[in-house]
């Protein structure tokens, strides 16, 4: 049977008939209704919805960060940090004249691989399609993966991108930073790239304090304990 997901909000009807109702779905004589915000599934005889708390949303021409899940023939999937997968046509790597038999995609990308890439287009409907066609996308060689709330990203980029400007001048790290709350920390001292990990995670932990900056720039500044 087909596993249909549509995204849903408390109250909607996710299906009819004779479906055992599991996470956060409630039955209603023969109808199951979401109770919460999120992505409905349907898989064997039950139905359950996953919440959206905590996970991103994807939105068109996004910079995000993935890790390579699988691939086809035709395209690789994509963990984004979401409820959706994003889906990386080969032809977008391979160019136009890529022939499905010829090009071994895991040639370019393999399983576990991260990628900065871009959200090329999205409805609620499917899973979102991205491209690393642009400039500055595609496989990221080299630096380590830190992970935050996606609700956290505009604090850490700052206003006017003043946040990571002080981290990267401080630390002489390059920070990549994916609306998905995936951000790539490059530095070739280690020092440097242990005081901008925890820059970060400072901000993910206080985005909510007022002084946050001050308290950030403190912490870049003081002499690490050796």
């Amino acid at each position: 049977m087909e596993n249909k997901r549509k995204y849903v909000i408390p109250g909607d009807l996710v299906t009819t008939g004779p479906f055992r109702p599991e996470q956060n779905v409630i039955l209603e004589g023969n109808k199951i209704i979401s109770t919460s915000i999120g992505i409905s599934e349907i898989y064997d005889d039950s139905v359950r919805v996953i919440p959206l708390t905590g996970k991103y949303i994807p939105k068109i021409d996004d910079l995000v960060i993935g890790k390579v899940l699988s691939h086809t023939s035709l395209s690789w999937e994509l963990d984004i940090n979401s409820c959706y997968v994003g889906f990386l046509p080969a032809q977008d790597v391979f160019g136009r004249d890529f022939s499905a038999h010829a090009d071994e995609l895991s040639s370019k990308l393999k399983t576990g691989d991260l990628v900065a890439a871009r959200i090329a287009n999205f409805d609620r409907t499917r899973d979102p399609l991205i491209t690393i066609s642009d400039r500055d996308l595609g496989k990221i060689d080299s630096g380590t993966l830190v992970k935050i709330s996606p609700s956290k990203v505009p604090r850490l980029i700052g206003k006017r991108g003043s946040m990571i400007q002080m981290i990267e001048q401080a630390t002489n790290a390059a920070v990549t930073i994916g609306q998905n709350g995936w951000v790539v920390v490059s530095c070739e001292s280690h020092e440097g790239l242990l005081k901008a990990k925890k820059a970060i995670q400072m901000v993910n932990e206080k985005a909510h304090v007022a002084n946050l900056t001050d308290q950030v720039k403190k912490m870049l500044e003081s002499k690490s304990e050796s």
